[in-house]
Order: C-alpha cells, then sequence, then structure tokens
C-alpha cells in the first residue's frame, strides 16, 4: 500500500491557491484512479484505488497546512507503514513556476506543511512532489504570496503542472520512488 498525501488548506476560501496545488494534484490522482474522496479518518480526506497491483490511499489532510503531519503520522501508524510508501505533494517557492520535480528527502525550504510531516512522521526521507511556485515580488510577505490565488491567464499552465505532478506521484507508486526520480526529473530537463 501506498500514501499519497497532498499539502493544503481546506475551505473554498484556499481553493486554487499556490499553498493548495497539494490538493490540486490530490485531486487529480484520485480522478486517475477512479477513486473518489468518500472517507474521512485521521482529520483527513481519503481516497482509495489501485494502481496496478498496489493499493493507493489518496489524503488531504483537513488540519490547515501547519499541521498535516498530524493525518499524515497517524494514517502511516494506522496502516503499518513506512516511509518509503509515503509520497508528497507540496508547493515549492524555490523552483521557478510550474516546474514539477520529485526528491527523496532534504529540508523543509521554510515549508510548514512540510516542517509538519516530517515532525511526525518521524523522517525527511520520503519522495516529494515538488511543484513550483517561484519567488513573491519583492518586498512582499512569502505567506501572503502563496495564500495568493494563481491568476486566470495562468490556468493553462496551472493544468500542465498539476498533470505533470500527477504523473510523477503516479510513478512514484508504480516504479518506486528512485526510479521515478530518474524519468521525472529528467524529462523536466528535456522539456526546457
Amino acid at each position: 500500500m501506498k500514501l499519497v498525501v497532498g499539502l493544503g488548506n481546506p475551505g473554498e476560501g484556499y481553493a486554487r491557491t499556490r499553498h493548495n496545488v497539494g490538493f490540486l494534484v490530490a485531486d487529480r490522482v484520485a480522478l486517475a484512479l477512479g477513486a473518489p474522496f468518500a472517507v474521512r479518518k485521521f482529520a483527513a480526506e481519503l481516497a482509495e484505488g489501485r494502481a496496478g497491483p498496489e493499493r493507493v490511499l489518496v489524503m488531504k489532510p483537513q488540519t490547515f497546512m501547519n499541521h498535516s503531519g498530524e493525518a499524515v503520522g497517524a494514517a502511516l501508524r494506522f496502516w503499518k507503514l513506512g516511509v518509503d510508501d509515503l509520497v508528497v505533494v507540496h508547493d515549492d517557492l524555490e523552483l521557478e513556476p510550474f516546474r514539477v520535480q520529485l526528491k527523496i528527502g532534504g529540508g523543509d525550504g521554510g515549508h510548514n506543511g512540510i516542517k509538519s510531516v516530517n515532525a511526525h512522521v518521524g523522517s525527511r526521507e520520503y519522495a516529494r512532489v515538488r511543484v513550483g511556485v517561484g519567488r513573491p515580488p519583492p518586498m512582499m510577505d512569502p505567506a501572503d504570496y502563496v495564500l495568493g490565488h494563481f491568476k486566470r491567464a495562468e490556468d493553462a499552465e496551472v493544468e500542465a503542472s498539476v498533470e505533470r505532478a500527477c504523473d510523477a506521484a503516479r510513478l512514484c507508486v508504480e516504479l518506486g520512488a528512485a526510479k521515478a526520480m530518474n524519468q521525472v526529473n529528467r524529462r523536466q530537463r528535456a522539456a526546457e
């Protein structure tokens, strides 16, 4: 079993903000698996499907970003999963807008959702699908920037990056993070 977690904030006011790109990807992964978000457990919405022989749970924590790890840690313990079974999808200020990159481990980059996951999982060594949102304009608070909405003119780029991130998460589940990382990051470099 694999657990794919999209990080975001619950509520309509946060929909389609930069910080909620993880939720957009989780929705796309669930759709690709034909799995509705029909279960509420661990203060999260859950969808369950299959990717080939692999059982896949898709999670959207409903605890707000800074406490996302509570739901993730509880789910890993309940299903007795390890960090190698975990894929977390999140926005990343350090990547240029709409770039998708897969990595295993690393720092939190100031991302409070990742800080929370690290604390509740007890490790940093899990797969991360990072979706770039770029840096805020000069003099703008990064918190205000990530909580800002994507511009309508960016809709096509948002959709394309969500699709690439969905593919990256699916490859993590099907091939394992190390092999998936090779494919995802090589494709990104080739597209540049």
